[in-house]
Protein backbone atom coordinates (compact mmCIF):
# COMPACT_ATOMS: atom_id res chain seq x y z
CA UNK A 1 0.00 0.00 0.00
CA UNK A 2 1.46 3.20 -0.91
CA UNK A 3 0.71 7.13 0.85
CA UNK A 4 -0.13 9.57 -1.54
CA UNK A 5 -0.85 13.17 -0.41
CA UNK A 6 -2.96 15.48 -2.40
CA UNK A 7 -2.49 19.25 -2.30
CA UNK A 8 -5.43 21.38 -2.93
CA UNK A 9 -5.87 25.21 -3.16
CA UNK A 10 -8.92 27.32 -3.70
CA UNK A 11 -10.07 26.80 -7.17
CA UNK A 12 -8.45 23.75 -7.97
CA UNK A 13 -9.36 21.67 -11.03
CA UNK A 14 -11.73 19.12 -10.37
CA UNK A 15 -10.58 16.79 -12.94
CA UNK A 16 -6.89 17.12 -12.61
CA UNK A 17 -6.41 14.45 -9.34
CA UNK A 18 -9.67 12.70 -9.48
CA UNK A 19 -8.17 10.03 -11.39
CA UNK A 20 -5.27 9.76 -9.41
CA UNK A 21 -6.89 9.43 -6.01
CA UNK A 22 -10.12 6.97 -7.37
CA UNK A 23 -7.00 4.49 -9.46
CA UNK A 24 -4.84 4.90 -6.02
CA UNK A 25 -7.70 4.29 -3.32
CA UNK A 26 -9.80 2.13 -4.85
CA UNK A 27 -8.21 -0.06 -7.14
CA UNK A 28 -4.67 -0.31 -5.95
CA UNK A 29 -5.83 0.09 -2.07
CA UNK A 30 -3.41 3.05 -1.26
CA UNK A 31 -3.92 5.54 1.75
CA UNK A 32 -5.00 9.19 -0.15
CA UNK A 33 -4.91 12.18 2.19
CA UNK A 34 -5.94 15.48 0.93
CA UNK A 35 -4.54 18.47 2.33
CA UNK A 36 -4.59 22.51 2.08
CA UNK A 37 -3.38 25.27 3.21
CA UNK A 38 -4.04 25.61 6.98
CA UNK A 39 -6.76 22.76 6.99
CA UNK A 40 -9.17 24.53 5.72
CA UNK A 41 -11.71 23.49 2.98
CA UNK A 42 -11.81 24.42 -0.54
CA UNK A 43 -13.92 25.46 -3.55
CA UNK A 44 -13.00 23.80 -6.92
CA UNK A 45 -13.39 25.71 -10.19
CA UNK A 46 -16.66 23.58 -10.67
CA UNK A 47 -18.32 25.17 -6.76
CA UNK A 48 -17.19 21.87 -5.24
CA UNK A 49 -16.75 22.56 -1.40
CA UNK A 50 -13.98 19.69 -0.13
CA UNK A 51 -13.16 19.08 3.09
CA UNK A 52 -9.53 18.16 3.32
CA UNK A 53 -7.81 15.49 5.97
CA UNK A 54 -5.38 18.14 6.90
CA UNK A 55 -2.52 20.81 6.95
CA UNK A 56 0.12 21.37 4.32
CA UNK A 57 1.89 22.88 6.71
CA UNK A 58 1.74 19.78 8.85
CA UNK A 59 3.15 17.55 6.23
CA UNK A 60 5.87 14.85 7.24
CA UNK A 61 7.54 13.49 4.54
CA UNK A 62 7.94 9.87 6.80
CA UNK A 63 4.06 9.53 6.44
CA UNK A 64 4.12 9.70 2.22
CA UNK A 65 5.44 8.29 -0.79
CA UNK A 66 4.38 10.92 -2.89
CA UNK A 67 3.33 14.41 -2.85
CA UNK A 68 0.97 15.92 -5.19
CA UNK A 69 -0.09 19.39 -6.56
CA UNK A 70 -3.00 19.93 -8.24
CA UNK A 71 -3.51 23.33 -10.22
CA UNK A 72 -5.94 26.17 -9.76
CA UNK A 73 -5.33 29.72 -11.42
CA UNK A 74 -4.52 30.66 -8.05
CA UNK A 75 -1.08 29.66 -8.35
CA UNK A 76 -0.43 32.11 -11.34
CA UNK A 77 -1.75 34.94 -8.56
CA UNK A 78 -0.13 36.90 -5.07
CA UNK A 79 -2.71 34.68 -3.24
CA UNK A 80 -0.54 31.68 -4.14
CA UNK A 81 0.60 30.07 -0.98
CA UNK A 82 3.82 29.71 -0.64
CA UNK A 83 4.93 25.60 -0.56
CA UNK A 84 8.26 26.05 -1.20
CA UNK A 85 9.66 24.50 1.63
CA UNK A 86 7.33 21.65 1.80
CA UNK A 87 8.12 21.20 -2.25
CA UNK A 88 11.82 20.83 -1.72
CA UNK A 89 11.21 18.69 1.97
CA UNK A 90 9.42 16.49 -0.16
CA UNK A 91 11.91 15.94 -2.72
CA UNK A 92 15.07 15.96 -0.04
CA UNK A 93 13.30 12.98 1.21
CA UNK A 94 13.15 11.00 -1.91
CA UNK A 95 9.33 11.20 -2.11
CA UNK A 96 7.64 11.24 -5.69
CA UNK A 97 6.53 14.52 -6.48
CA UNK A 98 3.84 16.00 -8.85
CA UNK A 99 2.25 18.97 -10.18
CA UNK A 100 0.19 19.35 -12.45
CA UNK A 101 -1.21 22.33 -14.73
CA UNK A 102 -0.75 26.23 -12.31
CA UNK A 103 0.56 23.58 -10.11
CA UNK A 104 3.65 23.16 -11.88
CA UNK A 105 4.29 26.73 -10.99
CA UNK A 106 4.98 25.47 -7.33
CA UNK A 107 7.48 22.81 -8.43
CA UNK A 108 9.36 25.48 -10.49
CA UNK A 109 9.43 28.34 -8.24
CA UNK A 110 10.73 25.56 -5.61
CA UNK A 111 13.62 24.92 -8.23
CA UNK A 112 12.40 21.15 -9.03
CA UNK A 113 12.43 21.77 -12.62
CA UNK A 114 15.64 23.38 -13.07
CA UNK A 115 17.47 20.35 -14.01
CA UNK A 116 14.62 17.52 -14.91
CA UNK A 117 12.60 17.27 -18.00
CA UNK A 118 9.68 18.49 -17.17
CA UNK A 119 6.04 20.17 -19.31
CA UNK A 120 3.26 22.47 -18.27
CA UNK A 121 0.84 24.06 -19.77
CA UNK A 122 3.55 25.87 -21.96
CA UNK A 123 6.86 27.27 -21.20
CA UNK A 124 5.89 30.96 -21.35
CA UNK A 125 3.48 30.21 -18.53
CA UNK A 126 6.53 29.38 -16.99
CA UNK A 127 8.11 32.13 -17.68
CA UNK A 128 5.55 34.39 -16.66
CA UNK A 129 4.90 32.97 -13.26
CA UNK A 130 7.43 31.63 -12.01
CA UNK A 131 10.19 33.50 -10.66
CA UNK A 132 13.31 31.74 -10.30
CA UNK A 133 12.52 29.45 -13.32
CA UNK A 134 15.66 28.31 -15.22
CA UNK A 135 14.82 24.87 -16.72
CA UNK A 136 14.13 26.12 -20.27
CA UNK A 137 16.32 23.47 -21.75
CA UNK A 138 14.47 20.85 -19.92
CA UNK A 139 11.19 21.75 -20.87
CA UNK A 140 9.18 19.36 -23.36
CA UNK A 141 6.49 20.77 -25.31
CA UNK A 142 4.41 17.04 -25.34
CA UNK A 143 0.61 16.61 -24.42
CA UNK A 144 1.13 14.11 -21.97
CA UNK A 145 2.39 13.77 -18.48
CA UNK A 146 6.27 13.95 -18.40
CA UNK A 147 8.52 11.88 -15.71
CA UNK A 148 11.80 12.78 -14.79
CA UNK A 149 13.06 10.69 -11.92
CA UNK A 150 10.77 10.91 -9.10
CA UNK A 151 8.99 14.41 -10.28
CA UNK A 152 6.45 14.37 -12.56
CA UNK A 153 4.43 17.49 -14.38
CA UNK A 154 1.58 17.77 -16.93
CA UNK A 155 -0.63 20.42 -18.09
CA UNK A 156 -4.13 20.63 -17.27
CA UNK A 157 -5.20 18.79 -19.88
CA UNK A 158 -3.48 15.27 -19.17
CA UNK A 159 -4.61 14.19 -15.83
CA UNK A 160 -4.75 10.49 -17.20
CA UNK A 161 -1.02 10.42 -18.21
CA UNK A 162 0.07 11.89 -15.20
CA UNK A 163 -1.95 9.63 -12.89
CA UNK A 164 -0.49 6.93 -14.74
CA UNK A 165 3.23 8.36 -13.89
CA UNK A 166 2.97 8.76 -10.80
CA UNK A 167 1.28 5.12 -10.20
CA UNK A 168 3.80 3.18 -12.60
CA UNK A 169 6.71 4.84 -9.55
CA UNK A 170 4.31 3.98 -7.05
CA UNK A 171 3.44 0.50 -8.17
CA UNK A 172 6.32 -0.79 -10.52
CA UNK A 173 5.06 -3.92 -10.09
CA UNK A 174 1.19 -3.39 -11.00
CA UNK A 175 2.78 -1.61 -14.89
CA UNK A 176 0.20 -3.81 -16.72
CA UNK A 177 -2.89 -2.48 -14.68
CA UNK A 178 -1.44 1.04 -15.00
CA UNK A 179 -0.98 0.82 -18.38
CA UNK A 180 -4.44 -0.82 -19.22
CA UNK A 181 -5.81 1.42 -17.60
CA UNK A 182 -4.17 4.43 -19.34
CA UNK A 183 -5.26 2.17 -22.57
CA UNK A 184 -8.87 2.57 -21.18
CA UNK A 185 -9.21 6.36 -20.33
CA UNK A 186 -7.01 6.93 -24.30
CA UNK A 187 -9.90 4.95 -26.09
CA UNK A 188 -12.53 8.03 -26.41
CA UNK A 189 -9.24 10.12 -28.31
CA UNK A 190 -8.07 6.98 -31.11
CA UNK A 191 -9.04 8.90 -34.46
CA UNK A 192 -9.68 12.11 -33.28
CA UNK A 193 -7.68 14.83 -34.82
Amino acid sequence: MARVAIVLIDQFADWEGAQLAASARADLGDHVRWLSPGGHAVRSMGGLSARVDGAVEDFEPAHADALVFIGSPLWQTEESPVLTPTARMAADAGLIIGGICGATLQLARAGLLNQRSHTSNSLAFLRQYAAGYHGEAHYRDVPQAVSDGRVITASGLAPSTFAGEILKILHPDKLDYVNQDLAQFAREHVGRA
